[in-house]
C-alpha cells in the first residue's frame, strides 16, 4: 500500500476537541448541552477546520457556511454540517420506519405480544444559573438497566432488517464500493439507568449509569450498515465497545470514545497497510471499511423550541413515510402520516404537546386531562381513537388547512377518495397503538368521501353510555357500527380487510377444524351488523368491550343476546351475520366482453388447454408452462435466447387494444353498441384479469429455469446487468400495482 496512506482518522487532540466544543457553546443559535458535544467531538475529522476566528472577546465561534437551519410543520432546528468518523452515530430506535415493532406506551392493557416496550424521550433538561429548569437541543429517556438498553439498540437494528424496502441494489455493497453520498441527521439523546451499576473488586462501578449517544432521525439504515462493515454493533459505539474488536484481547469494555475510537483507527490503518491496492471483494475489515471512513453527518446542535425538539426531528422522517423515496410496511407509513398531522397542529398552537404525545403513542391515555380516573381499558382506547378521529377529519377551519398543507391534499370540497382513504388508513394504524396487535390499516376504510369531506363530529357521549342506550337508540347504535366496530372485530381477528382473494386461506372453525374464509369487505360486516338482530348485535359489541377490560378471549352471544360459552370466531362471526346481509345493493350485470377480442379465460392463446374457474370465480393454478424459455445465449444449453422485442409504434388504424396501448381517445363505438368509455372500462377487467396468470406464470418459469440449470450444472444463467434488469422491475411493478385499487375505488359507485 502507498506510503502514509492511512485511511481511518485517529480523534482530534483532547485541546482540539474542547476548543471545538467551547466555540459551539459560544455560538449564537447552538444551545445543545456540553455534555452531547463532549461525546460526539472525538468522531469529527479536523474539528478546527469548522471554526471561525477569534473575536473582539477572544473566542472563536463555529463557522456561519458550516450551519444550516432547517424547518418543519413542528418547528426549526440549527444543525452543523461536519465530516465524521464511519463509526460514529447510533442505531435510532424510535426511527418511524420501526414505529410498529414496539410496544406501545398508548397501549393500556400492558399486554406486549412479545414486543419490547419503549422508554418515554423528553426534552433535556437543566437548573440554570437562575434556579430555574431550561430545555436544551438534546433528548433523554430513563431506562430500567444496561441490558435493557443495548437489547432495545439490538431489536432496533433487527427491526430495520426486517424493512429493507425494495431497494435494487444492496446498500452495504454499495457503502462498500461506493461510500456514503447523502449525509445522516443526528439528534444528541442522553440514555440514563435506573439500575445501579455492579461494582468490581476495586469497589468502582462496571460501567457509567449514563451514556450519551448521537442517533440516527435520518440515516438509520446506513448508520447499521457501518457499524456491520467495521465489524462493530450500535449498541457497542452507544454503551461500549469490547477489547478484542479494538485488536486487543478479551472481553473488557472501552467506555471512552476517544480511547476505543483511537484503537479501532489504529488497528485499521495497521490492517490496512498489508494489502497492496484495494479491492472490495477483500474480505479484510479495512479493506470492507475504507470508503465509509468518514462521511458527511449532519448534526442538531440548537433549536428555539428545544422542547419541542422530539417533535421536530421526527418531522423531518415522516416526511420521508409520507412522501416516501422508499417502500415502508403499510402500518408505519399510515402512523407517520397521522403523526405528521398532529406535529403541524401542535406548531401551529392548535393542539396542545401533552394531547399529542398521547395521540401519536408516545405517551399513556391516562396522561390526558379528560382521561376519567375510573376509566376501563375499553373506554381508555375508545377515548384515543375517537380524539385521533377528530383530529384526522376535522370541522375547525384551522385544521382543515393544516392537514390538507401537511398532507399535500385537494382542498376539502375536493377531497378524493385515494385522500379520505389515507386518512382513515392513518386514523386506524394509529389507533392500534392502544392494541396489543396491529391489524392491517385498510380496516380502517369505511367512510363515504360526501359524508367526510367537511369533518367528522361526533355526538361526544361516554363509550359506557352508548352501549347501555345501543339496542334502542338509533344514534348511538350507529356511532358504535360507525367508528368502534370494524377496530373491536379486527383486534379479536374477527374480520379482515379485504386484500384480495382469500382461495386457500383457512381460519378455525367452532369444533376445530379449518373452514375456508369468507371474503368481504369491512363495509360488509358492519352493514350486516346493522341489518341483523339489533339485539345481538349490540351484545356482540358488549362483549368486545369486556373481553378488553378483562384481558380474556370474547365469547359467543345468541340471538337474544344471551352469553353463551364457546370462544367467539370469525367463522361464527360469518354465520350470524352473513355476507349476504351485508349488501344492499344489487348484482352488477356481466360486463360485455371487448369487442376487438374474445372473452378472456385464463390459459387460452398459449397452446394450452383453458383453465378451470373455482365456485368464487378465482382462477385455479395455470397449467405447466412449455419448456421454451428465454436464457442467456452459451450459458445454458438447450435453451434458446429470445430477443429483445422493439418499442411498439403509434396504434395504427388495424390494431387493437390487445397489440397498442390504451388510447387517449377512446375508439369507434362497437356493433353491440357500447360506448368507447365502456370498452375501455372492459379492457380494464380484461387486463387486471391476467395479473394474477401472469405472476404465477414468472414464478414457475424461474422454478423451471432453475431445475435446468441444476441438471446442467449450469452455476449462473443471467448475467449481472440482465439479473439487476429484472429485479429493478419488480419494485417498478409492485408500485403500480399498489396505485390501481385506490384508482377503481375512485371510479366506483359507493357501497352500502
Amino acid at each position: 500500500m502507498a506510503e502514509n496512506e492511512r485511511p481511518f482518522p485517529l480523534p482530534a487532540s483532547r485541546e482540539q476537541q474542547e476548543e471545538w466544543i467551547q466555540a459551539a457553546v459560544d455560538t449564537p443559535g447552538v444551545n445543545v448541552p456540553r455534555e452531547a458535544l463532549a461525546n460526539v467531538a472525538p468522531f469529527l475529522v479536523e474539528p478546527g477546520g469548522l471554526l471561525g476566528l477569534a473575536g473582539p472577546t477572544g473566542r472563536r465561534r463555529l463557522l456561519e457556511s458550516a450551519l444550516r437551519h432547517i424547518a418543519t410543520d413542528a418547528g426549526e432546528a440549527t444543525v452543523v454540517a461536519v465530516r465524521m468518523h464511519g463509526a460514529g452515530g447510533v442505531v435510532w430506535e424510535n426511527n418511524e420506519r420501526i414505529s410498529s415493532a414496539w410496544h406501545s406506551p398508548a397501549d393500556p392493557s400492558g399486554l406486549t405480544d412479545q414486543r419490547r416496550a419503549l422508554a418515554r424521550v423528553y426534552s433535556w433538561t437543566a437548573v440554570n444559573a437562575d434556579g430555574r429548569e431550561e430545555a436544551y437541543a438534546a433528548l433523554r429517556s430513563d431506562v430500567p438497566s444496561r441490558a435493557e438498553l443495548i437489547a432495545n439498540v439490538h431489536q432496533a437494528a433487527e427491526a430495520l432488517e426486517k424493512r429493507v424496502g425494495h431497494r435494487p441494489y444492496v446498500l452495504k455493497q454499495d457503502l462498500v464500493l461506493n461510500g456514503q453520498q447523502e449525509p445522516g441527521l443526528f439528534v444528541a439523546q442522553q440514555f440514563q439507568l435506573e439500575e445501579p451499576p455492579l461494582a468490581g473488586e476495586d469497589g468502582r462501578p462496571l460501567h457509567p449509569i449514563e451514556h450519551w449517544g448521537w442517533m440516527a432521525v435520518r440515516g438509520n439504515n446506513r448508520t447499521k450498515e457501518r457499524h456491520e462493515i467495521f465489524g462493530l454493533s450500535s449498541a457497542e459505539v452507544l454503551t461500549g465497545v469490547p477489547l478484542k474488536k479494538l485488536g486487543g484481547e478479551g472481553e473488557t469494555l472501552v467506555f471512552d470514545p476517544s480511547d476505543w475510537l483511537a484503537r479501532l483507527s489504529e488497528t485499521l490503518n495497521e490492517e490496512y497497510d498489508t494489502v497492496d491496492h484495494w479491492d472490495p471483494d477483500n474480505p479484510l475489515r479495512a479493506v470492507q471499511a475504507k470508503k465509509v471512513a468518514v462521511v458527511e453527518a449532519h448534526l442538531v446542535v440548537g433549536s428555539p423550541t428545544p422542547r419541542r425538539l422530539y417533535r421536530i426531528v421526527q418531522m423531518s422522517n415522516r416526511r420521508d413515510h409520507v412522501h416516501p423515496p422508499l417502500e415502508f410496511e403499510q402500518n408505519d407509513r399510515s402512523r407517520a402520516v397521522a403523526r405528521s398531522v398532529l406535529g403541524a397542529y401542535v406548531a401551529a398552537g392548535c393542539l396542545d404537546e401533552r394531547t399529542a404525545e398521547v395521540l401519536s403513542g408516545a405517551a399513556p391515555i391516562t396522561d390526558l386531562p379528560d382521561a376519567p380516573s375510573d376509566a376501563s381499558v375499553s373506554e381508555l382506547r375508545d377515548l384515543r381513537s375517537m380524539m385521533l378521529l377528530g383530529e384526522l377529519f376535522p370541522t375547525d377551519r384551522d385544521k382543515q388547512f393544516l392537514i390538507r398543507r401537511a398532507l399535500s391534499e385537494s382542498p376539502p370540497s375536493q377531497l378524493s377518495a385515494p385522500e379520505v382513504a389515507r386518512r382513515a388508513r392513518a386514523w386506524s394504524a394509529l389507533t392500534s397503538e392502544s392494541y396489543p396487535k396491529a391489524w392491517n390499516p385498510r380496516i380502517g376504510e369505511m367512510f363515504q368521501v360526501g359524508d367526510v369531506r367537511g369533518g367528522i363530529k361526533l355526538s361526544g357521549h361516554p363509550l359506557r353510555d352508548l352501549l347501555a342506550s345501543a339496542e334502542t337508540d338509533e344514534d348511538a347504535f350507529e356511532e358504535l357500527v360507525r367508528y368502534r366496530a370494524a377496530h373491536w372485530l379486527a383486534a379479536y381477528g374477527l374480520i379482515d380487510a379485504d386484500r384480495g382473494s382469500l382461495t386457500g386461506q383457512k381460519s378455525d372453525e367452532d369444533d376445530g377444524t379449518e373452514a375456508t374464509r369468507v371474503r368481504r369487505t369491512v363495509r360488509n360486516a358492519l352493514n350486516a351488523l346493522r341489518n341483523n338482530s339489533r339485539i345481538q348485535a349490540v351484545a356482540v359489541l358488549r362483549e368486545l368491550a369486556k373481553a378488553m377490560d378483562q384481558d380474556r378471549p370474547p365469547r359467543k352471544v345468541s340471538r337474544s343476546g344471551e352469553l353463551l360459552y364457546e370462544p367467539m370466531r370469525g367463522a361464527w362471526f360469518n354465520r350470524e351475520f352473513p355476507k349476504e346481509t351485508g349488501k344492499r345493493l344489487n348484482k352488477p350485470p356481466t360486463p360485455r366482453a371487448h369487442p376487438a377480442q374474445p372473452p378472456f379465460t385464463p390459459g387460452a392463446g398459449d397452446g394450452s388447454p383453458p383453465a378451470t374457474l373455482t365456485g368464487d370465480a378465482t382462477p385455479a393454478e395455470p397449467p405447466p408452462v412449455p419448456p421454451g424459455l428465454p436464457s442467456v445465449p452459451g450459458t445454458l444449453p438447450g435453451f434458446e435466447s429470445t430477443p429483445t422485442p422493439e418499442p411498439q409504434q403509434a396504434a395504427g388504424p388495424d390494431q387493437t387494444p390487445e397489440t397498442s396501448p390504451l388510447p387517449g381517445v377512446g375508439p369507434a363505438p362497437a356493433p353491440d353498441g357500447s360506448s368507447p368509455l365502456e370498452q375501455l372500462a372492459d379492457e380494464v377487467r380484461v387486463r387486471v384479469g391476467r395479473l394474477l396468470d401472469e405472476t404465477r406464470r414468472a414464478r414457475e418459469t424461474l422454478d423451471l429455469v432453475a431445475d435446468k440449470a441444476r441438471q446442467d450444472d449450469v452455476r449462473f444463467v443471467f448475467s449481472r446487468g440482465q439479473a439487476d434488469a429484472i429485479v429493478r422491475e419488480v419494485p417498478r411493478t409492485l408500485r403500480t400495482l399498489r396505485e390501481l385499487p385506490e384508482l377503481v375505488e375512485a371510479l366506483a359507485e359507493p357501497a352500502e
